[in-house]
């Protein structure tokens, strides 16, 4: 029988005290949109950019939309 364990953990929690400072928030998106860019104009694939763009997206809707201010 499965056990119990507590609450599951979150992918990105907003509420997290490692994302309170801004440039945490800021790094989190512009880190994977960036790589996005660079899969996208550089590398020339547009399946990693999509992967590394949505990422970057749910990221920031996560981080700065359904962010709880302290």
């Amino acid at each position: 029988m499965p056990q119990n364990r507590g609450p599951a953990m979150k992918f990105l929690d907003p509420n997290d005290p490692f994302f309170r400072p801004l440039w945490v928030r800021l790094a989190t998106v512009l880190a994977p949109v960036g790589w996005g860019l660079v899969e996208l104009l550089w590398m020339r694939s547009t399946t990693w950019s999509l992967v590394f763009f949505a990422a970057g997206f749910f990221a920031a809707w996560k981080l700065f939309l359904q962010r709880r201010d302290e």
